[in-house]
């Protein structure tokens, strides 16, 4: 996807099919702002429309994965009024919302500390790849604020169950790279210097399987967490499998089994 110019990230292509997003603000340990909220929805919705993209990874510059809203800008919050502060809040929510709502999966390789927004970015996403040096708090209790911020209290109880959140939001603890692996709040942790090798190892995997494939496990994975019956669930597996029978990857990849080759999926 050929993107324009961000200021608060920068993306590239390090594997076909696979984009990196990068945040960008290292002497603010990539800590968020309103431009960054607005600049990762455009960058989401615009994602969203290329049919070459097969998944993003989300990463952070220098020796911090993101440090949340950055604290800078937090002396203006208390002053924006009822109003204010919903719009505030609304704007960083979207942004989320939007990059969780991507048709392809999201991968955050967390390279060092994701702390309040950050941790919720990197809940965000749909698998998470921790270096040794990550690190995770729901840091908002120590600012006077609610850990129910940006969506951390539904996607960490459904990571870890509701006892572990609760200990982890009531004390907004540092949660260290092994106890986030033994917790499931990350898959797995890389050995020094290969986190990104080690993503790009996963997005190779995925990328080589069919697009469409791809797309609707993850919207079913997501919509069934939200459901509140097997049978439910059930309905709609059906009729996601129902539509990719009639995509050309399915019988491609019929095909390709028989003739002992690798499937060439065309994402139709």
């Amino acid at each position: 996807m050929t993107a324009p110019t961000y200021e608060t990230f920068l993306t590239s292509e390090p594997r076909t099919g696979v984009l990196l997003l990068t945040l960008n603000r290292p002497t603010r340990y990539n800590a968020m702002t309103n431009t960054m909220f607005v600049e990762l929805e455009a960058f989401a919705r615009r994602l969203d429309a290329d049919s070459g993209t097969r998944a993003l990874v989300i990463t952070g510059a220098g020796r911090a994965f993101c440090s949340g809203y950055d604290l800078a800008d937090a002396d203006d919050l208390p002053g924006l009024g009822a109003l204010g502060m919903l719009d505030q809040q609304e704007r960083a929510a979207r942004a989320l919302l939007a990059i969780r709502s991507l048709k392809v999966p999201v991968v955050a390789a967390v390279n060092g500390p994701a702390a309040g927004g950050g941790l919720s970015l990197a809940l965000a996403a749909d698998i998470r790849v921790a270096s040794p040096e990550a690190k995770f708090n729901a840091a908002f209790v120590r600012i006077g604020l609610s850990a129910g911020d940006l969506g951390v209290s539904w996607l960490l109880t459904r990571l870890v169950g509701p006892a572990v959140a609760s200990e982890i939001c009531f004390t907004g603890r540092l949660v260290d790279a092994r106890e986030a692996e033994r917790i499931g709040l990350v898959n797995r942790v890389s050995e020094p210097g290969e986190l990104l090798d080690d993503v790009f190892r996963l997005t190779d995997q995925i990328v080589a399987n069919s697009p469409g494939g791809v797309q609707l496990s993850k919207r079913a994975l997501q919509a069934n967490l939200e459901v509140g019956s097997y049978a439910t669930a059930l309905e709609l597996e059906n009729r996601g499998q129902a539509l990719l029978t009639r995509s050309l990857d399915m019988p491609e990849a019929l095909a390709a089994f028989r003739e002992k080759r690798t499937p060439v999926f065309k994402g139709e």
